[in-house]
């Protein structure tokens, strides 16, 4: 991602743009009223963007922080001496290794940076293979960059003189099961992305796309009959959950959601193979037709009868689980509550 990019993708509005889980950005603006004698003499403003990229399969985080200038009138603002930090204030395990590199700088002036072909400087955060958790070696961190403004040559002026704009904290795992994946694992940005389903004309998926978009909007009218049927995976707040290393329990969703299919349209439901029975949540997720089952909710606090299941034809069921297939390996998305995804049906 590109400055540029970043700066349309923020606009005017946004306090951060995701392109995609392996290319962000965030910034923050700097307004000063200048004064001299106590009367305005002049504005001067600075636009700093911290641009976050990935390389694809790769473990180091690439941030790029630029800065953009603006005077207008009489300032100090050439003598400002403008301090960049960064921060880890939190990572996941405690024990986690995550080296820094770059060129990161120590305060320079306004008119110094100014003078830069591309003022700013870069930032590099690896996290160290083996040293995250579970099966998958995740470890998190939490990156915070931070610009401080210092006053210099007696001239008085007002406006902030920090900020720390918002940055979608990074993760970095090993998980051997994702398409490609390369021995010593790779990073992602910690977002939840949009799993793409379309019910239009000519969709391959378009029978799957429906089942979906039914689930959502008109709950009470799948199978199993549940009127307090709430299919999470519309929000970040609730989205749906990997499932992967846990064989048995994706056969399990899917012997759930088969009972379904049989007692509702019979043991014929396939109509001689054309057909297959489709549920969501996918069986390849928590929160599939399997998770109020005792043995993996054993307190009994999951939602029962909390899906949906119908035979489709068996081609759309297969671009579904194609499009499911590809989500996960582009996305870099890993198995547990710790990597959630959303749903968009179009």
């Amino acid at each position: 991602m590109t400055a540029k990019e970043c700066l349309k993708g923020l606009g005017t509005t946004k306090k951060f743009y995701i392109k995609s889980r392996f290319a962000v950005c965030s910034g923050a603006s700097f307004h000063q009223a200048w004064f001299v004698n106590n009367r305005p003499s002049g504005e001067s403003l600075l636009n700093f963007i911290a641009v976050g990229t990935i390389a694809k399969g790769s473990r180091t985080v690439h941030i790029r922080h630029h800065y953009l200038f603006k005077i207008t009138g009489r300032t100090g603002a050439p003598g400002l001496i403008i301090t960049p930090k960064v921060t880890l204030p939190q990572k996941w395990p405690a024990s986690a290794q995550i080296s820094q590199g770059g060129d990161f700088p120590t305060g320079r002036t306004w008119a110094e940076l100014a003078a830069q072909p591309d003022p700013g400087f870069s930032h590099n955060l690896t996290g160290k293979s083996g040293t995250g958790s579970g099966r998958d070696d995740a470890l998190f961190a939490v990156f915070q960059p931070e610009l401080r403004l210092q006053v210099t040559g007696g001239w008085k002026m007002s406006g902030a003189l920090k900020g720390a704009p918002f940055f979608l904290a990074p993760r970095w795992d090993k998980a051997k099961y994702l398409s490609g994946a390369r021995a010593d694992g790779g990073a992602a940005f910690s977002y939840a992305v949009h799993m793409p389903f379309s019910t239009k004309a000519g969709a391959l998926e378009k029978a799957a796309a429906q089942h979906i978009k039914d689930a959502y909007t008109k709950p009470k009218a799948t199978e199993p009959s549940n009127t307090k049927k709430d299919i999470p995976g519309r929000t970040a707040k609730e989205p749906l959950t990997r499932l992967y290393h846990d064989e048995k329990r994706r056969e399990d969703n899917r012997d759930e959601a088969i009972k379904v299919c049989k007692a509702k349209w019979g043991a014929g439901y396939s109509e001689g193979g054309k057909k297959q029975c489709d549920e969501f949540p996918f069986s390849s997720t928590y929160e599939g037709a399997a998770q109020a089952l005792k043995k993996y909710d054993p307190q009994g606090k999951a939602p029962k009868k909390n899906f949906s299941a119908r035979p489709i034809p068996k081609d759309d069921n297969g671009a579904g689980g194609r499009i499911m297939s590809s989500f996960y390996s582009k996305n870099r998305i890993i198995d547990g509550s710790d990597d959630g995804f959303l749903i968009k049906v179009s």
